[in-house]
């Protein structure tokens, strides 16, 4: 069981910072009475464009793989993911909300086993975070729409960035580009 602290008062209700995303809304929602509605019953996107939806509505949408990988920020193995040596021309999109995020132009073969980008489609359709796990310190890639958990970039890419955005396939879809 988690133990949330109250951190800070806003008028008429706290804020808790260390809860959960889904724990916070519950309480909110306690705090304030039902009849507020939340982003997810304004059709899943807040006043910002984020969209925000429960577990449940993610699991109803996701792979059980998909939703392992996104939601609870787990990863493929090396040299198994649809994406890692495909060749396509086009967009890859987050696979929960399809924000653009990387372009094949942006594509390289790293070894890895892990589709690698040099860097994304907008510095505003993904953000970052420090990870600890593993007992080292990376640089966790989400996507800024949705929040979903892509992967990680690292500092031993490619010029002109050289960056290596390590994104896992199941994070992604494809979208094949047009002959326009």
């Amino acid at each position: 069981m988690r133990i949330c602290i109250p951190i800070v008062l806003v008028f008429p209700f706290v804020i808790r910072l260390d809860c959960g995303k889904e724990q916070m809304v519950r309480e909110l929602r306690e705090a304030v009475g039902k009849e507020v509605s939340g982003p997810a019953e304004r059709g899943g996107q807040d006043m910002s464009g984020r969209v925000i939806k429960s577990d449940e509505e993610w699991r109803e949408i996701l792979t059980e793989e998909q939703y392992r990988i996104t939601r609870e920020k787990g990863t493929e193995r090396a040299f198994t993911g649809k994406y890692h040596d495909f060749k396509g021309e086009g967009r890859y999109r987050c696979v929960c909300c399809g924000n653009d995020l990387f372009s094949s132009e942006a594509k390289f073969e790293s070894g890895t086993g892990w589709a690698s980008f040099c860097a994304p489609v907008s510095e505003e359709n993904i953000s970052t975070a420090t990870d600890k796990s593993l007992g080292r310190t990376r640089t966790e890639v989400l996507c800024s729409r949705c929040g979903a958990h892509l992967g990680h970039v690292f500092e031993d890419g490619p010029e002109p960035t050289g960056l290596r955005y390590c994104i896992n396939s199941a994070a992604m879809e494809f979208e094949e580009k047009s002959e326009e």
